[in-house]
């Protein structure tokens, strides 16, 4: 296992910013590709942004959602086992609880089922 722990959410107005952070516990590969998902009450779970292993040409290796492109970025430090979300220019659509995860193997980005590991969640709501 490789326990996940996400912070950094919170309340914030719309047009504010918010960061993100999910720290491994232990020690992870860069190999592993790391991003988030969100839910909003009464919805699915949808993929948010996600970073594959450093390892990888730089084609393909960042995803962002259309909803949040321009808005979001993803970053990681391999060396704090660390990856961040930051969030600017939110919007109250972008209210969701928000989970990390981590998975070895993944060959779909948005497919929930492919990874391995999960953070507990960190709730974001954004007031209009």
């Amino acid at each position: 296992q490789v326990p996940l722990i996400e912070s950094g959410g919170g309340l914030a107005q719309a047009g504010g910013s918010l960061n993100l952070s999910c720290a491994a516990s232990v020690r992870t590969s860069p190999s592993l590709t790391m991003g988030w998902f969100r839910q909003a009450p009464g919805k699915v779970r949808e993929g948010v942004s996600f970073m594959r292993s450093s390892n990888r040409s730089s084609d393909g290796r960042i995803y962002y959602a259309d909803a949040v492109k321009g808005r979001f970025t993803i970053s990681r430090d391999n060396a704090k086992n660390t990856v961040y979300l930051q969030m600017n220019s939110l919007k109250p659509e972008d209210t969701a609880v928000y989970y990390c995860a981590a998975g070895r193997v993944i060959v779909v980005l948005t497919s929930s089922g492919e990874y391995d590991y999960w953070g507990q969640g960190t709730q974001v709501t954004v007031s209009s």
